[in-house]
């Protein structure tokens, strides 16, 4: 909840989020990834999780005073678990933890990412069960506020215990070691924390193990995949409402008395979405009294069944994720009330592997019917109302025919994507952890599949309108003629052919960046 604002001699004004290791929405998680877009969001410590923080810490200094044993606190970890730690090696063992395991490779996660992954390991640090010090969470938020942002490669994780590697990367930013993108450029962390006045940190006993226990690699990734999603299954009624209207179908599969009497919520929420676009259409009605055809293909009959499936599964997904974003996922824990460190396994990305995996598979479904509508919008076989590939000279011109393989494309690499990543299991750290989740590789899929979806999305509006422009001087519902109106401002309509990439890429990134989100329900 945004709470004030704050002015700052040295840096701008900014809005504050005061985190107190609550559960955070996906539209919180990315209104604060993409502030360093925008006006930057500039997320607090409250003093309740102020107070939480010292008191688990002052656990684990107390345990440590008596000579207690503790998993990495004063042991090795994994498979190293049962070696016991001297006190005046304890500081450097969680710099070597830290070093040890940033192993990751590839690519590095975008900025966005990687700032919605500051935050919730800020927030999970917040809960107050980690044992760190409050300096250790005042220092993520400072990396916030100024805009320092580590270089975090996106692969390497398997999900167990946590993301390891990605929050490594992230430890080893914090105490001046690695790269961060400082004022758009790499450079190394030290110099990113000098030029933005925050001090590096010392490590103190179970501190890297605090940062690096978790799932926030794979909940970063996956939330902001979510959130586009979500845009791209709405968005699909939209363009099957269009797709309806070119092909002259009926909107009668969508009486709300058939979705009564099954009433799954996603898909009594698409039928209506899908009625409110489609009233009053005038192409309707100069076909309700003189049409042969009993009923449409699934493509279009089924839309309410099918799109309403893929928003059920999101739905589902965002619980799980919002849930994880204010959860403790460290270990071991630290109860001052009980003044006890228990080892445990919260740090197991199991719930969130099986959401995204669950999304990816119904996203991949919605894609294949997307697919269905722009060839039965296209194929001549399929339609005779229509020229063949929407090409106003069909022979000489090609038309809409190969933005449909592409469409083909993209899906077969979605249905690849699709397998599910949290069914396997490779054991690591010396069979000690012997099953993990392999989360981070379905929140990877899952983003991946979204941008494919994103781009399906755009070349069935295209050829959806393209349809329209066949249609005239009949005009659709008012929503949809604003749809399509919105669309030829970004992409022509074809009198001749051209090359079809530039159109589908513009009309797919207005679709990224909200600027259709004006049709959604």
């Amino acid at each position: 909840m945004l709470i004030g604002y704050s002015v700052n001699a040295e840096f701008p004004m900014v809005a504050l989020l005061e985190i107190s290791g609550q559960p955070f929405t996906l539209e919180q998680i990315a209104q604060v990834a993409q502030a360093a877009l925008e006006p930057k969001l500039s997320p607090t410590l409250s003093e309740a999780a102020y107070r939480r923080i010292a008191a688990a810490r002052e656990v684990v200094e107390t345990l440590l005073r008596n000579g207690k044993v503790v998993y990495g606190v004063n042991t090795g970890f994994g498979k190293l678990a049962d070696v016991r730690i001297p006190t005046d090696e304890l500081d450097e063992l969680q710099v070597n933890l830290v070093r040890s395991h940033a192993a990751g490779i590839g690519a590095p996660l975008s900025e966005e990412e990687t700032r919605a992954l500051m935050l919730l390991r800020a927030n999970v640090l917040a809960t107050g069960y980690s044992g760190c010090r409050p300096v250790v969470v005042e220092t993520l938020l400072q990396m916030l506020a100024r805009g320092v942002t580590p270089r975090i490669p996106q692969k390497g994780s398997v999900g167990a215990s946590g993301d390891l590697a990605p929050l490594a990367h992230l430890a080893l930013a914090l105490i001046g070691e690695g790269e961060c993108l400082w004022e758009e450029r790499w450079v190394a962390s030290s110099e990113a924390l000098r030029a933005s006045g925050i001090a590096p940190l010392h490590l103190r006993a179970k501190e890297g193990l605090a940062l690096l226990n978790g799932t926030q690699a794979m909940a970063a990734v996956g939330a902001l995949a979510l959130l586009r999603a979500e845009r791209v299954v709405k968005l699909a009624d939209l363009a099957g409402a269009m797709s309806l209207e070119a092909l002259r179908g009926t909107p009668a599969a969508f009486d709300p008395r058939i979705h009564r009497a099954r009433p799954h919520k996603g898909q009594e929420a698409s039928a209506a979405h899908l009625r409110g676009l489609l009233e009053n259409s005038e192409i309707r009605k100069s076909h309700l009294y003189n049409d042969p055809r009993v009923q449409d293909a699934y493509s279009l009959r089924c839309m309410p069944q099918v799109h309403g499936a893929v928003r059920t599964a999101l739905a589902h997904a965002r619980e799980v994720v919002e849930i994880e974003s204010g959860s403790a996922t460290d270990n071991p824990l630290v109860f001052a009330e009980t003044r006890e460190i228990v080892s445990g396994g919260n740090f197991h990305g199991a719930p969130l592997a099986a959401v995204f995996d669950y999304a990816a598979i119904t996203l991949t479904d919605l894609m294949s019917i997307m697919e269905r509508r722009i060839d039965r919008l296209i194929n001549p076989d399929l339609n005779d109302t229509l020229p063949a590939f929407l090409s106003a000279h069909p022979g000489v011109s090609s038309g809409y025919m190969i933005a449909h393989v592409c469409a083909a494309s993209l899906l077969n690499e979605a249905k690849v994507l699709a397998h599910p990543a949290s069914v396997d299991s490779v054991p690591t750290s010396g069979g000690k952890e012997d099953h993990v989740s392999m989360g981070m590789t379905g929140a990877l899929k899952l983003r991946q599949i979204v941008e494919n979806a994103e781009h399906v999305l755009a070349i069935e509006l295209i050829t959806a309108a393209e349809g329209l422009d066949y249609r005239r001087p009949l005009r659709s519902s008012e929503p949809i003629e604003k749809a399509f109106t919105h669309i030829r401002a970004i992409v022509p309509r074809l009198t001749a052919d051209r090359s079809l990439s530039h159109g589908i890429e513009s009309l797919a990134r207005a679709i990224r960046r909200s600027q259709l989100d004006g049709f959604l329900e």
